[in-house]
Formats: structure tokens, C-alpha cells, sequence
């Protein structure tokens, strides 16, 4: 910041304060062994493959996994050393803790290059470094992003500072190591890097006639050219032999518009619903209040970005919910460019500040409170664990509902942990060739070897292909498992435990041991249809 004093500043431009935020941003996480992140536990699993595979060779039988370059490794790398200091599970937690971390710091650094001085506006953009698609686990995307911010304030500074030599140098290798930790943070970084050079060199110019924005467009493209090397790896990658993974379903307006309401989505739908409709009234008064305005730097970069939002299909080589991952981020981008006129008195913007900051702390208590209980629910089911041996054959079946509630039990894939603490086979690992290091081989499980086996629901749900808890209970291969974990199941007819002896169990929630010595049940699809689903006596 030029020529500036802490004795110029407020208390939301300090840099104790930016401290301080980064600080709090990791309160939620510090109660939970496990962060309760619904992808993440499965990730967890195959970092125990990946780490693991000498101590127990038998993993080598179930899963194939090989090291290649993916667009999709960030957390993937970093937990070899981290695993060695602090044991997997602790690692993961710390690596994690660091994702709030960077996108808070990451945020309010951009709004200090683009402002001068970071706005009292910016400080409500804050609780979306827990967004959902946070909350979802998708950790390497989440960790990417967090680094592209960081990276895009780093570009603004030296830009800022005419260091364009030192800034070409320093991109080429940091835009590869963000693509390697998630393909989608390069492309974010690329698209707010470009519309930021724009900007730049439309008003770096004397002539500003008609022709000026499209002379910047072409001159932001070579600025941009240090930022290109990731477009070779992305070729090698998607080039390599057996890479899967579709692109699909553009333009689905229903789920977009469903995604804009899910930025801050967690447990409880008003709560969460009222903290959106606090964003977007902060983007209304950008327009309408005559006391704020919108940076045209950063109003540009969302604009950028909501273009990207709208022709982005949902699934990208595989991996759903592309769009909706950036959808969080586009708003952040929009909410930290809104700021006061200089009109407005200190005692205005303190107040803005002050009440930025009330939100903050409350969403900050919420998620606490909520990933509090999801750890009680992850305590109390994985005691199962306590009960099956190292090197299990074990398939497991999580409760799930039609209709995508809003609270996602964060179970759903549960299993993995019995992968990561007893290196037991389960059945919720993703198994697509190219998207990630680990892909399913275990012949003998059929079609119950890897995602979405281990999801059940009471009745066929409309385009899934979750099975309903009576036909998987009926179905699954029982030659090639010695345990059934059912994890708070729908109700279904006792009849389907034939050959299954419990062993441990709490609530809905139990641990089967299969009997190989009787016969699994053989039932009809007209006996499955005609079956009355009621608890089970265990």
C-alpha cells in the first residue's frame, strides 16, 4: 500500500486484523478429529492406499493406483511429507485448516490491491471460504482456489509495482503448481489475471477512443502469456491412455439458479438462506446506494466470471458440480469489489465494518456448533470400527433420502474410514480412470465394488443410481465380503440378514459379520418389489 502509516488505518485495514480473521476462519475445524466434509473421508482412504500399499499388500489386490499428471493433486502431494510428521489423520485436519486460511487472506489481499485500503464491504465476503462446495469436500479444488486468490493479489502487487519481468518469471512455475493442485484454480486465476490486465491496459493508455477496450483485449492476452504453460499439461493429461470422464448436462438453468442459493449451504436451510439474501443485498446497494460503488477492476472480474458460471456445464470429465463450485467464488469476487464512496464519513464505514464483521463471527459460531455435531455423528458410528480386523472384506451401505435435503449427513462416505484406519476394503471409492490416482480392480464385488454402491434409500430414487436398501441387502455378492456395515439404513424386512450375524451395533446403525457357512437370501425383483421395508431386530 503507498505511503501509508498504521496510524492511517482502521481497524478492519490492519494487518492484525487480516491476522486475526485468518485465525478465526479455523475455529470450526479444531473440535473434529475428522473434518466433517462429505467427499473428504473418501479422499482419506485413498491417501491410505497411496501411502500405505508395502505395509499392507493385500490393498493391491483391491485397487489399482498409479502416480501420473493430473490436473488434481494438490492435497495428494502434500500429505507424503505431512503423513510422515503428523500421521494421516492429522495431516489431513492441517491441510485442510489451511484452505479457510488462504481463501480469508486471499480475499481481503485482493481487496487491498484493487482499493488501496481494504473496504468495510469486504469483510462480508469472509464466510465464504466456508462455501459448499468447501462443505462438499472437494478439497484439492478448494486448495487450488485458495492459492489462485493468494496468486491474483500477488499479480496485482507486482503489477501495481511495475515488476512485470519478476511477475512473468514467477507465474510460469506458480501457474503449473496451481494447475497440479486443481485444474479449476489455474482457470479462475487466468480468467481474473486476464480481466484484471484488461483493465490495466485500457488505462494505461493515452488514446482511449472507440478501439481501446479491444487494443487492451489483445494486449491482456499477452500479458497473460506467463500464466499459458498449464495448457500443455492439460493436453498430456486428457491425451493419456484410458482417461475417462464425461463432459456434460450445459446449461441447466434449474440447477444454476439452485447453485447462486447454495453459496453458504451447511446444515440449517433459513440460517443459510439468510446469509445469502445478507450478499446479495451488499451487491444490490452496489447499484442502488449512492454512499457504495463497484470497482470496475473487480466488478469486470465477476462479470468475467459469471459469463464462465453460465456456459460451464455441470460435469467436467467426470466431476459433477462444476458450475456450482465456482458459483461461491464468483460472489466473493463480487462482494469484495463493492466499496464506500469517499464520501462517506469513517463513522459509516465503521459501522459497515462492524456489522461485516457481526457476520462473520455468527456464521463462524454456526459452522462451529454444526461441524460439532457431525463429529458426534462420526464418533459414534465409527466405534464399529473397533470390532473389524485390519484387512477386512468389508462392504458397507449408508442411509441416504431422495430429493437432496439440504443437511447432507456428511456419511455418505463414511466407509473410507475403514479403509484409512483398518485398510479394509470399501466400497466408496471413485473409480474413473484419469480423474484421480486410485481406480477399483476388485473383481469378485461386481457391481458393489466402488461409488455409488455404498449409497441405499428406502425406495429407487428418480435418476440415481443409488439402490434401494432391500435390494442391495438382497444382491450384494456375500462370497466375496466377511462384514456388512450398514450406517443409519432406511427400515427394511429382517429378512434380508439371512447369514449376516451382528456384532456390533447402535441405533439403526450395525456391523454384520457374514456367515460363510449358509446361503445368502435369493430373492426374485417381484419378491423385492412386494417386500414391506419395517425395522430390523437386530
Amino acid at each position: 500500500m503507498p505511503n501509508e502509516t498504521s496510524s492511517d488505518l482502521q481497524w478492519w485495514q490492519t494487518r492484525w486484523f487480516v491476522a486475526v480473521m485468518a485465525l478465526i476462519a479455523i475455529i470450526p475445524l479444531l473440535r473434529p478429529e475428522i473434518p466433517p466434509l462429505v467427499d473428504l473421508p473418501g479422499h482419506m482412504g485413498r491417501y491410505r492406499v497411496q501411502l500405505s500399499r508395502d505395509e499392507y499388500p493385500w490393498l493391491s489386490d483391491w485397487y489399482n493406483f498409479n502416480w501420473q499428471l493430473i490436473g488434481n493433486l494438490g492435497i495428494d502431494i502434500l500429505i507424503i511429507p505431512l503423513a510422515k510428521l503428523f500421521g494421516l489423520e492429522l495431516a489431513v485436519k492441517l491441510l485442510v485448516m489451511t484452505i479457510p486460511v488462504l481463501t480469508v487472506t486471499g480475499l481481503l489481499w485482493i481487496a487491498r490491491e484493487v482499493h488501496g485500503r481494504i473496504p468495510p464491504t469486504a469483510v462480508f465476503a469472509l464466510p465464504l471460504a466456508y462455501s459448499y462446495a468447501f462443505q462438499f469436500g472437494f478439497v484439492n479444488f478448494a486448495f487450488s482456489m485458495a492459492l489462485a486468490l493468494n496468486a491474483f493479489a500477488l499479480w496485482l502487487r507486482l503489477a501495481r509495482h511495475q515488476r512485470f519481468g519478476l511477475r512473468a518469471a514467477i507465474f510460469v512455475p506458480l501457474s503449473c503448481l496451481i494447475w497440479v493442485a486443481h485444474t479449476f484454480g489455474w482457470g479462475v486465476l487466468g480468467v481474473l489475471a486476464y480481466s484484471a490486465e484488461m483493465v490495466r491496459q485500457h488505462d494505461a493508455r493515452v488514446d482511449r477512443g472507440p478501439l481501446s477496450w479491444i487494443k487492451a483485449w489483445l494486449r491482456a492476452g499477452v500479458g497473460c502469456v506467463p500464466l499459458a504453460l498449464p495448457m500443455v499439461l492439460m493436453v498430456v493429461w486428457r491425451s493419456g491412455e484410458h482417461v475417462g470422464g464425461q463432459t456434460g448436462d450445459w446449461f441447466n438453468w434449474r440447477a444454476k439458479i439452485g447453485y447462486m442459493t447454495m453459496a453458504l449451504r451447511d446444515r440449517w436451510i433459513t440460517f443459510d438462506l439468510a446469509g445469502m439474501a445478507i450478499l446479495l443485498l451488499i451487491l444490490f446497494r452496489g447499484f442502488r446506494d449512492p454512499s457504495v460503488e463497484y470497482s470496475r477492476n473487480l466488478g469486470l472480474s465477476a462479470l468475467f466470471l459469471l459469463a464462465v458460471f453460465i456456459v460451464l456445464p455441470r460435469i467436467v470429465f467426470g466431476s459433477a458440480y462444476a458450475d456450482m463450485r465456482l458459483a461461491p467464488f464468483m460472489l466473493a469476487i463480487a462482494v469484495i469489489a463493492v466499496r464506500p464512496k469517499k464520501g462517506l464519513s469513517i463513522r459509516g464505514s465503521a459501522t459497515i465494518a462492524a456489522l461485516g464483521l457481526a457476520f462473520v463471527l455468527v456464521r463462524i459460531a454456526a459452522g462451529t456448533a454444526s461441524f460439532w455435531m457431525f463429529a458426534q455423528d462420526y464418533d459414534r458410528e465409527l466405534k464399529a470400527l473397533d470390532h473389524l480386523p485390519v484387512g477386512a472384506k468389508l462392504v458397507t451401505f449408508v442411509g441416504a433420502q431422495c430429493g437432496a435435503p439440504w443437511k447432507m449427513t456428511r456419511l455418505e462416505h463414511l466407509p473410507a474410514i475403514a479403509l484409512e484406519r483398518r485398510a479394509a476394503y470399501a466400497n466408496d471409492q471413485w473409480s474413473m480412470a484419469g480423474a484421480q490416482l486410485l481406480t477399483v480392480k476388485y473383481v469378485r464385488a461386481q457391481r458393489f465394488a466402488h461409488d455409488p454402491s455404498e449409497i441405499v434409500t428406502s425406495v429407487q430414487c428418480p435418476r440415481e443410481w443409488w439402490r434401494p436398501i432391500s435390494k442391495a441387502m438382497a444382491r450384494f455378492p456375500r462370497n466375496a465380503f466377511d462384514y456388512v456395515w450398514l450406517i443409519r439404513p432406511p427400515a427394511y424386512d429382517a429378512k434380508f440378514n439371512q447369514g449376516l450375524i451382528p456384532i456390533w451395533r447402535d441405533g439403526s446403525s450395525v456391523l454384520f459379520r457374514v456367515d460363510h457357512s449358509q446361503r445368502g437370501i435369493e430373492i426374485s425383483d417381484a419378491a423385492l418389489k412386494t417386500a414391506r421395508p419395517r425395522p430390523t431386530p437386530f
